[in-house]
């Protein structure tokens, strides 16, 4: 019956609510009210507690620790730097390695190799872009000879053909035969822009052998890998040459 009458009375009792901050007093700011406080320490009390464990970490760690995170991360002026890994391998040859094949891609490469002789075949590297240029020494018996020497006249040739690393007649030559070929510079102008566009197809074509074989190797490895045999990777993977692993030894019967 008691509790009953208890109940009831709350029912119809004023609800005591907290005031707010009062009219003189509102450049103090907002009246914190207890909801606010137990939020407030609640908050408190968490970060209180989490540098309490780190500091207990910090306290029980092993200074000979060491994990393999480790090679990867750093701390330089107080910050966690974690240091940017090689990419093992471009966009487009793992598009290759997912949707072709080793005997596709070795295939292309065959092809590419017998384009490569095709092209080695006709140019002969002479004025390429890149080579090293030859050297020619000529020995002098004194200095006298040295300051008269005529490179022209010692190679029998043309001042003009001096420069021509190939088809450089003899002034012999040029009086006893006649001239076969371009002799119009607009013509050797244009046959040195052939030349050039075909040295440049003939540099496209290496790269791309070179490409389309890494990616073949690159393949051989995964499929390599699928072998239950014991391996150890001695080597990572990078762009230009695929992952090195050393397999242990195992007698076959």
């Amino acid at each position: 019956m008691a509790a009953a009458f208890r109940k009831a009375q709350k029912s119809v009792q004023r609800d005591h609510r907290e005031r707010s901050q009062l009219g003189f007093r509102k450049q103090l700011g907002f009246l914190e009210k207890k909801k606010d406080y137990q939020i407030r320490a609640q908050n408190y009390h968490r970060k209180q507690n989490v540098l309490k464990a780190l500091r207990q970490k910090a306290l029980d760690k092993n200074p000979d620790e060491f994990y393999f995170r480790m090679t990867s991360n750093k701390l330089q002026d107080g910050v966690h730097i974690i240091k940017q890994t090689r990419d093992e391998a471009t966009e487009e040859q793992l598009k290759i390695m997912r949707t072709q094949d080793i005997k596709y891609v070795e295939t292309k490469r065959a092809m590419e190799a017998k384009k490569i002789e095709r092209l080695k075949s006709e140019l002969h590297f002479l004025d390429a872009d890149g080579k090293s240029p030859n050297k020619h020494i000529f020995f002098c018996k004194s200095k006298k000879e040295v300051k008269e020497f005529n490179l022209a006249k010692h190679l029998n040739t043309l001042p003009e053909l001096v420069g021509r690393v190939y088809n450089r007649p003899t002034i012999e030559t040029l009086r006893n035969e006649k001239i076969k070929g371009a002799t119009h510079p607009s013509a050797l102008k244009k046959l040195a822009r052939q030349r050039k566009h075909q040295y440049s197809l003939l540099k496209q074509h290496i790269e791309r052998e070179k490409k389309m074989f890494v990616v073949a190797q690159k393949i051989q490895t995964r499929k390599d890998l699928m072998d239950k045999t014991k391996k150890v990777k001695v080597k990572k993977e990078t762009v230009d040459s695929p992952a090195i692993y050393k397999f242990q030894f195992k007698r076959k019967r």
